[in-house]
């Protein structure tokens, strides 16, 4: 029989007061007032009433110029053009997939939208229709670049590039799309000896770095070897320590994951999921993190 840990409650430590941004709030709750300034466009999470710029969700606010909203804290995948996403086919149709995105549509990937194997350009023919399972079928997990946003904000994928494509041996971990950062890249072979792409849809994959790169597959090919045991260790170190960040709501980049990481390599692997460890590392993570900006 499994042994089963278990704690006394604990009380609550209160929440650190939000940062300020020219004395007004930077998270704000639904029902919040932003601003009374009248110079201010409304944007997504926001209404006016009695003059003022009213939050209608709990977030974190935006300014870009004069337009202000709010960007929901738990929410689902609002797609952008140039977004690199991580998806599931959910269903195989005629010239496209369906892809499961975390967003309020299924995502879709046009056959036109995808490098055959081998990276050949031609014409995409009957006979490439009637293979479509051959490439993709449900199941199956893909990289994918955002193309375009439909009006009612269904996603068109694309997977041109031979960095794109089906993804093979690995851990997937889903978080809230707000605590992704926006980078230039969202693939990373981290130093531990394990990469990790960050879909700015929410879903994380993890997987061991490849040895060399198989430019010619064109996306297709999937490594089925075993994985050795010492990269299933840190595979699930930086699950667990991705999880940990989550948990006490730290931005996810490349730097917050490795120094998440190294804080984590004193303790086991399963033992990174209690709280009071999850709050020392992640704790140890923010500190650096800090002192990198500073």
């Amino acid at each position: 029989m499994a042994a089963v840990s278990m704690r006394l409650p604990v009380a609550r430590k209160p929440a650190r007061p939000s940062a300020s941004r020219g004395g007004e709030k930077h998270l704000v709750a639904p029902g919040d007032t932003i601003t009374t300034d009248t110079g201010y466009m409304r944007g997504h999470g926001t209404y006016v009433e009695d003059e003022k710029l009213i939050a209608s969700v709990a977030g974190a606010v935006e300014r870009v110029n004069k337009l202000v909203c709010v960007k929901a804290l738990k929410t689902r995948y609002n797609g952008e053009v140039g977004d690199i996403v991580v998806g599931r086919i959910t269903e195989v149709q005629q010239k496209r997939w369906k892809v499961e995105t975390n967003s309020r549509l299924d995502s879709v990937l046009l056959l036109s939208s995808m490098n055959l194997p081998g990276g050949e350009l031609r014409r995409r023919s009957a006979e490439d229709e009637l293979a479509m399972r051959d490439y993709l079928q449900e199941g199956d997990l893909i990289s994918a670049e955002v193309q375009s946003v439909f009006s009612d904000g269904a996603v068109s994928l694309h997977t041109r590039s031979l960095k794109y494509g089906k993804l093979g041996q690995g851990v997937l971990v889903q978080v809230s799309p707000s605590l992704v950062k926006r980078q230039k890249t969202h693939f990373h072979d981290l130093p531990c000896g394990a990469s990790v792409i960050l879909g700015n849809n929410g879903f994380i994959w993890i997987y061991p770095t490849p040895e060399q790169r198989e430019e010619e597959a064109g996306g297709f090919t999937t490594n089925l070897e075993p994985v050795p045991l010492s990269d299933r260790e840190v595979i699930s170190r930086l699950r667990n320590c991705i999880v940990a960040l989550v948990t006490e709501k730290l931005m996810l980049f490349d730097t917050s994951i490795l120094y998440c990481y190294e804080a984590s390599l004193p303790h086991q692997i399963k033992d990174i999921l209690k709280p009071e460890v999850m709050e020392e590392i992640v704790l140890e993570t923010r500190q650096r993190l800090l002192d990198l900006e500073g």
